[in-house]
């Protein structure tokens, strides 16, 4: 039964499956950002405040997934590269969330701080002109194998190649570098960022003006007894406002449970109308079901995708009751990476071990809890949860008919009540947990 209910499942994790907008909605957010927070106009003016480093961007699944997603999606940064502006934007990758802004073409952009101008077409950043338009407050550090003078500020820095010659003396600050006429060095590199060091810079938290009315997922706890999933727990956070000061936004956490059996209205009021309704076109579970019923047309199954919690809830259609849920890890180098944010879930699992002998009789076992989360890998946990014996099937996304899969083939383990979706790195790519049915005997006449 197990075995059916997991071929079942791949054949059901059709990208058909997945609201065909979403990625044009996605890039549509992407522009709509970048143009509000991080345009090379006002970048400057704009830098000091945490919603430039800490706005969530999501990011293009091909330009950084084949790399990321077979090196380690927890060790490399993620790095878009806006080639036409000269700009680079690099996430942290842990977080997912935009930690630093790197302008490594300055003669592509327009910058201004405090209103003025200090690189345009016609005004080069010389070392001279980034000390008027800011004025340093004390002095810069020259890095000797890279032959670079490194000017900072809180939260920004400015890059300058210089010639060993040249080598400041840190006595006088700026005041000591000595150029010929028309030779002061020019800015190669700025970087903008949270914090006072650029080489320990963290991304910040999400900024409540960013919120945007949406709800994002602290944590998720599923709620399991006797290796059946009886409910999920969100811990959310979103923005609030304080008794009397309603112009005063604060982030506000609420609990939530939603359980297998509530109603759309249920989740709805639990967890706020979803991004995106979407009725399955296509149910091919109805390979699994007797001849008879599979002719019978019938109305389809729903998601209601929260794209900002990273979880999906699907819909029976004709008891319109919940039936399974869908947790993503949004990891690099999967099929749906860049369309929803990371769900921070844990699932306690229960297994069974021998207890050690001679203490204990012959076949006498013991129960063992392990915490299974975002960030667990595939291999660290296999052994303790699927038999060697219970082979995976194999999932490939390629072989429909709504676009190529550049990242290959992933495998789905069951185990107990729920189904993990691992990538080739053995990292979780996706859980699904569904309603545990009993099997109801058939009575004989």
């Amino acid at each position: 039964c197990g075995n059916r209910i997991l071929k079942a499942f791949a054949n059901s994790l059709d990208p058909d499956e997945t609201p065909q907008n979403v990625a044009a909605h996605i890039y549509c957010l992407i522009f709509m950002k970048l143009g509000q927070k991080i345009h090379p106009d006002n970048i400057l003016d704009e830098f000091k405040n945490d919603a430039v480093v800490g706005d969530i961007l999501f990011l293009p699944c091909l330009l950084v997934g084949l790399l990321v997603g077979l090196l380690g999606p927890l060790i490399m940064d993620l790095v878009i590269y806006l080639s036409q502006d000269g700009i680079r934007l690099i996430f942290d990758p842990v977080s997912q969330r935009l930690k630093i802004i790197e302008v490594s073409n300055m003669s592509k952009v327009k910058l201004k701080y405090c209103g003025v101008h200090f690189n345009t077409s016609t005004i080069q950043p010389t070392i001279e002109q980034i000390d008027q338009s800011f004025g340093a407050t004390h002095p810069g550090v020259y890095n000797s194998e890279k032959q670079l003078f490194v000017l900072n500020f809180r939260g920004l820095s400015f890059d300058f190649p210089i010639e060993s010659k040249f080598e400041p003396r840190y006595a006088h600050g700026l005041g000591s570098l000595q150029f010929p006429t028309g030779a002061s060095p020019i800015v190669s590199r700025m970087c903008i960022y949270s914090g006072n060091s650029l080489l320990e810079t963290r991304a910040p938290p999400l900024p409540i003006t960013c919120f945007h009315g949406n709800c994002y997922v602290d944590c998720l706890e599923v709620i399991r007894d006797s290796k059946c999933t009886k409910a999920l727990k969100f811990i959310l956070f979103t923005e609030g406002t304080e008794p009397g000061k309603l112009l005063d936004p604060r982030k506000k956490t609420v609990e939530r449970l939603v359980h297998f059996g509530d109603s759309p209205n249920d989740v709805i009021s639990a967890l706020g109308c979803p991004e995106k309704v979407y009725y399955k076109s296509n149910d091919k579970m109805k390979i699994h079901t007797p001849d008879p019923q599979r002719r019978v047309r019938t109305s389809s199954d729903y998601f209601y995708n929260y794209f900002t919690m990273g979880v999906d809830v699907l819909f029976d259609a004709n008891t319109h009751e919940v039936k399974k849920f869908l947790l993503h890890t949004n990891y690099p180098g999967h099929f749906n990476f860049n369309m929803y944010c990371r769900c921070e879930f844990k699932i306690p699992v229960i297994i069974e071990r021998e207890k050690p002998q001679p203490l204990a009789q012959t076949g006498e076992t013991e129960e063992e809890e392990v915490i299974i989360t975002a960030y667990s890998k595939w291999d660290s946990v296999q052994k303790l949860l699927v038999k060697p014996d219970n082979r995976p099937v194999i999932l490939n996304r390629a072989s429909t008919t709504n676009t190529s899969n550049p990242f290959g083939l992933t495998f789905c383990y069951s185990v107990q009540d729920m189904i993990f979706e691992v990538m080739q790195n053995q990292h979780i790519a996706s859980v699904a947990i569904y309603q545990n049915r009993p099997t109801v005997p058939v009575a004989v006449s």
